[in-house]
């Protein structure tokens, strides 16, 4: 492990070397390369560096305590090894977590989806909640939000709706949220009082470029239609809305949020290539592991990943057992307790399967 780390340390050297050469100022997409590397490399040398210098500290007290001849100081010298030793253990275990390979989508903007479940007119409600907390999330993180297509339920909510999240490593904070949300509270459609449960789906796929995925523009058929729902005169009576169907699989998607034809194509467009990448994705996935993991189930009450439980102002999320009780916080977008501990435990068992 140290050969490997002392290796990355040279290779960000390098770069650091080569972005400080001045003929690489006209060449920005290589700085823009190298700054990429370089920044994906700098946490794992910074622990590299620490664990050094806390290590060449603990070698100097160590050092000192052979030599220490009163036995006061010597207890004191004893104590400030234990903790320099206890310290670096501690940086030792998160650099092995750092060393952990990456996502090599993680840096990708996505596609997020989100539908209503079991429960009716509530499911729809809490999708809207949902819609509302990862854009207060994506507005603190100053990312940008653009909605491609929605379809209202009658009540407020959401049947549905799709939405492009844009900015720097989207898909390695919002691609833990993928799966079954499950709500316990009373509906405000409830006259009685008793809590429901209902559910919301969240699928998160990252943004596939048009290298990532090769669409047959002959596997295509495209209908353009008028928009429906509320909007201005030529939202409503111009056929600006784009119906993009691929015939090998049967996908459908549909964009009528945009007042151009031309931008709803080219958002149904984005939304067809994520889909189709992650299929491909799951494929790839299936055949190493010999199973097909969907992201979302069938929405069903059972299959849940989280539970937000209004009555107790608690969220429990179930594949790492941890439950939190400021779900007032967490509904306004403050999900970075939430999605940092998830991190944290994916990471850990990702370096558990590399070591055995």
């Amino acid at each position: 492990m140290w050969d490997r780390l002392a290796e990355t340390e040279n290779r960000y050297e390098e770069l650091d070397r080569q972005m400080a050469d001045p003929e690489l100022v006209s060449d920005i997409k290589k700085l823009r390369r190298l700054a990429r590397e370089k920044a994906g490399l700098e946490e794992v040398v910074t622990l590299y560096r620490e664990c050094r210098a806390a290590a060449r500290s603990l070698e100097v007290t160590r050092g000192m305590l052979s030599e220490e001849k009163d036995e006061e100081m010597a207890s004191l010298v004893r104590q400030e090894i234990e903790g320099l030793e206890s310290h670096l253990e501690k940086l030792q275990e998160v650099l092995k977590v750092a060393l952990v390979p990456g996502d090599p989508s993680d840096e990708k903007n996505i596609i997020m989806e989100i539908r209503a479940g079991a429960g009716g007119d509530e499911a729809g409600l809490f999708a809207a909640d949902l819609f509302r907390m990862y854009t207060r999330y994506a507005q603190a993180k100053r990312w940008n939000v653009e909605v491609i297509n929605a379809n209202e339920s009658g009540v407020g909510g959401f049947k549905e709706v799709i939405l492009e999240v844009r900015g720097k490593g989207v898909f390695s904070r919002l691609k833990y949220e993928r799966g079954v949300h499950r709500v316990q509270r009373v509906p405000v459609t409830e006259s009685s009082g008793r809590i429901h449960t209902s559910t919301a789906t969240v699928a998160v796929l990252p943004e596939a470029e048009e290298v990532d995925v090769e669409v047959n523009p002959d596997d295509l058929r495209i209908d353009i239609f008028h928009s429906g729902g509320a909007g201005g005169q030529n939202v409503n009576k111009v056929a600006t809305a784009v119906r993009i169907t691929h015939l090998p699989t049967g996908m459908v998607v549909t964009c009528q949020d945009e007042r151009s034809q031309l931008r709803n194509k080219n958002k149904a467009m984005a939304v067809l290539r994520a889909r189709l990448l992650d299929m491909e994705r799951s494929r790839q996935e299936a055949e190493v592991t010999s199973k097909r993991r969907s992201q979302v189930g069938t929405g069903d009450r059972s299959e849940k990943i989280r539970t937000y439980n209004f009555p107790q102002d608690r969220i429990s999320d179930h594949r790492i057992n941890l439950n939190l009780h400021n779900l007032t916080r967490i509904m306004e977008g403050d999900l970075d307790q939430l999605i940092d501990s998830l991190t944290t435990s994916d990471r850990t068992k990702q370096m558990q399967e590399q070591l055995a």
